[in-house]
């Protein structure tokens, strides 16, 4: 099922997800509806808070990425296409500090915005699948930058906030013109509902 992608101004994206205690069908539904809904938005990573949820999962999938980077999971490195989508609930970062690098970040939540982002090049997640299963994942280059950009989100964290002012200045008009769009768009599903509520209960 597709999910509503949830957009730049929305308050949910500023919310910490909670940690997940629950693994039934209902997790496993609901990351397969975010693999789904990215992948129809042609996007490479999703987090809960994304599709209107504050909880602590989010999903990764770079197999059509033209992109180098390399990973080890549990010790071992399995073909991207057995690991991906990466499932991955309630992740916890450890990033390396050295080396880091500067590369042009977009995101599900903002449209056609793109920007700079400095990030460490490594890092290692521990994190569970959607069975319960614990695991540790190191990786590099776009996985690692996809990884951390997710979980940002999952800790309310923008990718905006990681820009320098500079790039931040430059997409002011952008980002001033998506927050309009947003508020116009919540107000029109606010009058929908309204209207199926009446409908509902003449």
């Amino acid at each position: 099922m597709l999910l509503r992608i949830v957009h730049y101004n929305e308050p949910i994206l500023r919310k910490k997800g909670d940690k997940i205690t629950g693994f039934d069908a209902a997790l496993a539904r609901l990351a397969n509806d975010m693999i789904e809904s990215m992948h129809e938005a042609a996007g490479i990573g999703l987090a809960a808070q994304q599709v209107g949820r504050t909880i602590q999962l989010c999903i990764v999938d770079l197999r059509q990425a033209q992109a180098e980077y390399t990973w080890q999971l549990d010790g071992t490195k399995p073909p991207k296409e057995l690991i991906m989508p990466l499932v991955l609930v309630n992740p916890k970062v450890a990033a390396e500090p050295e080396p880091t690098n500067v590369s042009e970040e977009g995101c599900l939540s903002f449209p056609e915005i793109r920007g700079d982002v400095l990030r460490p090049d490594r890092v290692t997640v521990q994190y569970q699948d959607v069975q319960g299963h614990a695991h540790t994942l190191t990786c590099t280059g776009l996985l690692s930058r996809c990884i951390q950009h997710e979980v940002d989100h999952l800790n309310g964290i923008l990718f905006i906030d990681r820009m320098d002012k500079k790039t931040i200045a430059r997409l002011e008009p952008a980002l001033k013109a998506l927050k309009k769009q947003t508020r116009e768009a919540a107000a029109d599903r606010k009058g929908k509902r309204e209207e199926e509520r009446r409908a509902d209960h003449p």
